[in-house]
């Protein structure tokens, strides 16, 4: 007898947002496979060590119709990681075209019906997602409804700048479960210690392309690594690095 997917024995979700997810992944690694894109990331670096040069309107311009979304690998076991914690309220810091956001909202919505199985009493959950270019909230928006009542409902993005839009207390979970950065990298560090109060013990906070962009994340690293801040940390062997670290810090 045949087996299902990896996707469909990993992901609890309709075909639907199953045929969806595929259709955006393959969309976004394509894009990833380019020249053009390949030589952006290249030139990037080069910009940065040789002259220091972070980003420009160039850059953005650039990227403006990019998903650069996480890689499928990355999203699945994202999604496990937030069910295993019964994770109910997580921040996305980079929504773009929402497609790992997608998987936040599937693992939120079934663990607050988890919860409400459990205690029998009403249970709150929310993906809390950031974006700064209007562009991609409208597409993001587009593909969240189409992935239907499993994923939109339990959405909120923020447009802007997340330096701004995640001290907004209204609406924000008092405590966070999960923190996903997968954003321009200087600003991964501001976005954590806007979050950070909020976390509660044993969060975990992901960070993609830490192995890969590592110079680019030196602020991070240092900062999550510093044994004073609380967290423990590995690298997960997924293309480009994933990090992974639990918060725990000290009674």
């Amino acid at each position: 007898m045949a087996q299902p997917p990896v996707a469909t024995q990993t992901v609890e979700a309709t075909p639907r947002v199953h045929e969806l997810l595929q259709r955006l992944h393959a969309q976004s690694e394509a894009q990833e496979k380019s020249l053009s894109q390949t030589w952006f990331y290249l030139t990037r670096l080069a910009s940065y060590f040789i002259w220091g040069t972070d980003w420009s309107s160039a850059s953005d311009d650039h990227m403006r119709d990019k998903f650069v979304s996480l890689e499928e690998d990355k999203c699945q076991f994202m999604y496990l990681l937030a069910r295993s914690i019964g994770a109910r309220n997580i921040v996305e810091a980079g929504t773009s075209f929402g497609v790992s956001t997608i998987y936040l909202a599937l693992a939120v919505g079934q663990n607050v019906a988890d919860a409400k199985a459990i205690t029998g009493k009403p249970v709150t959950g929310k993906v809390v997602g950031t974006e700064k270019e209007p562009t991609k909230v409208v597409k993001a928006r587009e593909h969240w409804k189409q992935a239907g009542d499993e994923v939109e409902p339990w959405i909120e993005v923020r447009e802007g700048d997340l330096r701004e839009t995640l001290k907004v207390e209204e609406g924000m979970p008092d405590e966070i479960d999960m923190l996903l950065l997968d954003i321009w990298t200087p600003l991964a560090l501001p976005a954590l210690e806007i979050i950070k109060p909020r976390l509660r013990r044993g969060a975990i906070v992901l960070a993609d392309n830490t192995g890969r962009a590592k110079p680019l994340y030196k602020d991070l690293l240092a900062y999550i690594h510093d044994p004073k801040n609380g967290f423990k940390t590995t690298t997960t062997p997924y293309s480009g690095g994933l990090e992974m670290a639990i918060y725990l810090p000290s009674a």
